[in-house]
């Protein structure tokens, strides 16, 4: 158990003690890394059935107001305005310089003052099919950042467009992430409704007279929930899934594995204010309304580098990558990347050995002129090449539940 008196606890804390976790420091909090069945285990049993994981280290807030979806807009490069209630969205917030301040997960709430279900019913709100933002005045999103960036995303926020909108820290909330294939049984007999929810949509619920807020969402590439409930409530909640024949409890390091699995990125390793969303590999989170020739394009801080790297005219000189090694050698973040000559040409940014797909993987940045799938490269790990390819992303097929 981690005792330094500075680390902040999660709701969780005594929870994670009781079962035997081993805690390390992470984001400012106390977290656990593992339990007594080990990192492999935990990966395993969360690609065969349920696995649970404390993640309210990460920062939770509100954006509300009648503007709120533009203002959002203006700090990314991402669609706000156009997002559906009940929908959730991938976003970057970027700096000036159009790099990646942080990476995070956004909800359009709709208007919470209306029509919607009050929280603690257990139907999803919004129906069937998607309502525009910005149908009706008031606008509420939710917003999910990464727990070691969350005072900077807030006082950016703030800074930005707190004239526009209230920015609002949801500080005693607790998150908890049920992530596999089997998540939607073992939930559904404590939330009823839940099974309907597809892929990156969510809904108001209750349980036990709890307010839960539930995306079918996750970070794992596995079908799977995030919820979002008061601390209070969560000891009581995590038991009750623990509770389920399909759930164990699963550390950071599992999860750690199992993004990289599914070619996910980590804030601070994979992304950072060094990296465009463009040499990351991003493109795919910049919608089409928001690029060169599109209703709303621009308008976001760095558009012109940003636009310029996805139109071609300046292109990004590297890029993320996947690799796989041809040895079976670990290589981790920070090896250098070689090409055949021993000339350098980028750099490891994670990398562990893939329990499901049994052999080392990395991500990581190369040279654009490397960049292509099947190009060979070599990781210096310890004064030695070690051979690798680079290799498609993910290593492995996501399995959301998107019908």
């Amino acid at each position: 158990m981690s005792t330094d008196p500075e680390l902040l606890k999660t709701p969780l804390h005594a929870l994670h003690a009781e079962l035997g976790a081993r805690m390390v420091p992470f984001a400012g909090h106390a977290m656990p890394v593992q339990y007594p069945a080990g990192l492999m285990a935990e990966h395993r049993h969360t690609r065969e059935a349920a696995g649970l994981f404390d993640v309210s280290h990460m920062g939770q807030l509100e954006l509300v107001g009648p503007d709120a979806a533009a203002a959002f807009e203006t700090l990314m490069p991402v669609d706000v305005i156009g997002l559906g209630v009940d929908r959730q969205r991938y976003g970057l917030l970027l700096t000036d310089e159009g790099t990646i301040i942080d990476d995070l997960m956004f909800v359009n709430r709709g208007d919470l003052s209306a029509d919607e279900p009050p929280l603690g019913s257990n139907a999803p709100s919004g129906g069937s099919a998607p309502r525009a933002a910005g149908e009706r005045g008031g606008q509420t999103i939710f917003v999910i950042v990464n727990g070691a960036c969350k005072a900077g995303d807030i006082a950016h926020m703030q800074a930005r467009i707190d004239q526009r909108c209230q920015v609002v820290p949801l500080p005693d909330h607790a998150l908890l992430a049920l992530q596999g294939p089997l998540a939607v049984d073992a939930l559904s007999r404590l939330v009823p409704g839940v099974e309907r929810l597809v892929f990156m949509t969510g809904g108001a619920f209750g349980w036990n007279g709890a307010d839960l807020y539930i995306t079918r969402s996750g970070y794992t590439g596995e079908d799977g929930f995030e919820i979002s409930l008061p601390g209070a409530q969560a000891e009581a909640f995590a038991r009750a899934l623990l509770a389920q024949p399909e759930v164990k409890p699963i550390g950071l390091g599992a999860r750690n594995s199992l993004r990289l699995e599914a070619g996910l990125c980590l804030y601070g390793n994979d992304i950072d204010t060094t990296t465009t969303p463009v040499e990351a590999g991003l493109n795919w989170a910049m919608q089409k309304v928001r690029r060169t020739g599109g209703e709303r394009a621009g308008g976001f801080p760095g558009a012109d580098r940003v636009l310029a790297q996805l139109d071609g005219t300046r292109p990004a000189t590297r890029k993320r990558v996947g690799l796989v090694a041809r040895e079976r050698v670990p290589v981790r973040e920070h090896a250098e990347l070689q090409d055949a000559g021993g000339h350098r040409i980028g750099e490891v940014t994670s990398g562990l050995l893939g329990p499901s797909v049994d052999r080392p993987i990395a991500m990581g940045y190369v040279q654009a002129e490397h960049a292509a799938v099947g190009t060979p490269v070599f990781a210096l790990v310890r004064g030695r090449q070690v051979p690798m390819e680079v290799a498609a992303l993910p290593f492995l097929p996501p399995r959301y539940h998107r019908a």
